[in-house]
Order: C-alpha cells, then structure tokens, then sequence
C-alpha cells in the first residue's frame, strides 16, 4: 500500500508538472541557441501555439534550419512579442519583416545580424507595422541603403539602438537621417561603413545628444572634427572604438576627453598617429576610463603610460590595456601600471622590449593579472665556422 501510495504521489506530481511545461503562460522567455543544429520551422510553429500572446521574448540565433514560413505563424500566434533575435537565421528574407509589421505591432528589440537576403523593403515593413521599435540590429546586411535607414527612422521615433556594422552601402545620407530623427539615440555602430565622412558623422552628433556608445572603427575618412564634434555635444559617451582611423591626432583626442568625462571604454588600435599626449588628457579629464586599447599606436612610449598610471582611473577603475606592436614600451611601463590595483588583463604581444623579468615584477604586485605576450624562441647559434647571423631581430632585443 506504501509503494502505491508513493507511486500516485509520484504520477501526480509528473502530471502537474506536465501542466505546467504545457501552460503558455510559464513561457514568457525562451532562447533556443544552445539547440539551434536542431531547430528547425516547426519546432518555432509548435513553440509559437502553445505559447501564444503570452511570449515576450525569443531567440532564435543561430537557427540556420527556420525561414519565412515558420516565422509568419510566430507572427500570427505571438502577437505580443517584444525582443526577438533572428541572428544568422540566413534563411529569412523580407517576407519574415513583413509578418512581423502586419502582427506584431509591440515588437521593440529586432535582431537581424547576418540575415543577408534582407532589403529597404524589410526597413519599409518595419517602420509601417512596428512603431514602438527601441534597437534594431541589421549588422552585415549589406543590400540596406539610405532608403531604407530614411524610411526606418522617420517612423520610429524611439530608436536608441542601431547597430549597422558591415551596412557597406551606407553613405552620410543615411546618417543625415539618423541625425534628424533620432534624438533619443544611444548606441550607434557603424564599423567598416566605409564610405561615411565627417559631414554625417558631425550631424548624428548635433541630432543625437544623449549618445553614449558610439563604433567606427574602420571608417577611414574620419578626421579630428569628429573628436571635437564629440566633445562639443555628447558629454555622455562612455564606449567609443575607433580603431585603424589613422587620421586621428592627439588635437583631436584632447579636445574629446576635456569635454567627455564619462568615457569608459576606448578602442584607438592603429590610430597611428596619436602619442603620449593623449594619454596625458586621458588620464587628467576621464577618471571612469576602464578599456583602452593601444595596439599598434607606434608612437607611445613608457612616458605615456606613466601619465596614465598615475592618472584617477588608474588606482580602481582601469581594467584591460593593450599595448601590442608598440615598440618602444618596455619594462618601465609595466612598473609605472603595478599600482593599478583593478588591472585584469594587459596584452603585450611584440612589445620587443618587455621581458619575462619585468613581466615577473609586475605579477608580485598583482598576482592575478592576465599578461598575453609573446617571445619567440631561442634560435640556436650558428655552427662552428659558420659567418651567417643566426638570430632574428627579435630574439636579439628579447
């Protein structure tokens, strides 16, 4: 009788539990990226009937094996989503924006990464049907054009997100657009958008005061009047990456960190140009600064990291500094950053002047940083009677 009574106990709890698993009201969140070899259309059909108005919101990155079918029957059963991740998903096309426009009218996060069949007429749905629309990721959908930014934006007043990396159509017409119609814009990423110049770039940040995340790195054109327009009129940014913009110089940079004080992360890799100057403004107007990146700025030297260690976000904020290809770092630079207490990482590969040795110095003051450097081999001496040099430049000066 024990065994009997355990056993309805146990088939009563499994059968509770099966309501439960089957009550859409439990799924207000689902995210299948750790299944997606094995979604595939009706799987997202099923999820989207059992779930109904009742999901918020899903995503589906990765999902290589959903299309437009399947995602329209989301759209028709799922009517109250809001944040949806369709990243990857490269079989989708304009279609799947179409049913989100005609259904789902409270969409405000839209992720469509990667998705490279989509086209304006996607933007042109999405502006008509999904007006609530905060972020909207179109990264490397590259048939995207001015057309459909202007159409976007002019609908979707409330955008504070963009993320149009790898849009290589894109042209300061488009960022005219963003400019004139965003003013609650917070993050906008324009990476290897590479035909954009200052004269877009100057208006988003006269149309976009509230901007605190901004990404160019790869926009080649760009010059200091971008810095200075930065500093002029977003005194809110804290994530700015310019990386391999080679134009930019120490007048520029100065002119942004006396104006910008909230600046936490910054991406200068290959901004060739710049030198210790930067880092003397850095370090005496951004005490927030956590992230910098360096790497291949060959004109910095130990003098420069010195400001920068000695500097207010040195002792408990900096986190990360790469200095990689910088030539003329050496070991000195590594003593003048040990009293950088948060300091969780520095990458050092092919500075040919750092050592094991001051590497080694650098770790009894903070044991547990995380240095990434390399040295190359010990190349054996030549043989005897040999004349020819043996050792490459770098093992010399290692």
């Amino acid at each position: 009788r024990g065994c009997y009574q355990q056993e309805a106990a146990e088939g009563t709890a499994v059968t509770s539990w099966n309501v439960l698993a089957l009550d859409g009201s439990n799924w207000q969140r689902i995210d299948l990226f750790d299944f997606q070899r094995d979604i595939e259309g009706r799987v997202v059909e099923n999820i989207s009937k059992r779930c109904g108005g009742f999901l918020r919101k899903l995503s589906l990155r990765g999902c290589l094996g959903v299309g437009d079918s399947a995602l329209r029957t989301f759209a028709q059963n799922c009517r109250n989503i809001e944040l949806l991740s369709l990243n990857g998903c490269t079989k989708i096309t304009d279609s799947t924006c179409n049913s989100l426009s005609k259904f789902c009218p409270k969409l405000k996060h839209l992720d469509l990464a990667s998705c490279t069949s989509i086209t304006n007429l996607s933007l042109k749905a999405l502006s008509e049907g999904c007006p609530l629309l905060e972020q909207l990721n179109i990264s490397w959908c590259d048939q995207v054009t001015k057309d459909g930014i202007q159409a976007l934006v002019r609908c979707c007043p409330g955008l504070k997100g963009l993320f149009l990396k790898g849009c290589t159509q894109l042209e300061d017409e488009a960022l005219q657009h963003i400019g004139a119609h965003c003013p609650e814009l917070v993050a906008l990423n324009l990476q290897t958008c590479s035909q954009i110049t200052d004269d877009g770039l100057i208006t988003i940040c006269r149309g976009c005061h509230r901007l605190q995340s901004l990404c160019v790195s790869g926009c080649a054109n760009i010059t200091d009047a971008i810095l200075n327009a930065l500093g002029q009129n977003c005194p809110r940014l804290r994530i700015l990456e310019m990386a391999r913009c080679s134009q930019l110089t120490d007048v520029g940079f100065t002119s942004l960190a006396r104006n910008c004080h909230e600046l936490e992360k910054m991406d200068l890799e290959e901004c060739v140009q710049i030198t210790d100057g930067t880092l003397i403004q850095l370090s005496i107007h951004c005490p927030r600064l956590q992230v910098l990146s360096l790497s291949h700025c060959e004109l910095i030297t130990d003098d420069g990291i010195r400001q920068l260690g000695s500097g207010p976000c040195a002792h408990d904020r900096l986190e990360v500094i790469e200095l990689d290809n910088c030539p003329l770092i050496t070991d000195a630079s590594l003593e003048h950053l040990k009293t950088c207490h948060s300091l969780d990482r520095i990458e050092l590969y092919d500075c040919q002047q750092i050592t094991r040795a001051g590497i080694k110095r650098l770790r009894t003051h903070l044991p547990n940083i995380k240095v990434h450097a390399y040295f190359a081999p010990v190349t054996p001496p030549p043989s005897v009677g040999g004349s020819r040099q043996r050792f490459c430049r770098c093992c010399i000066l290692l």
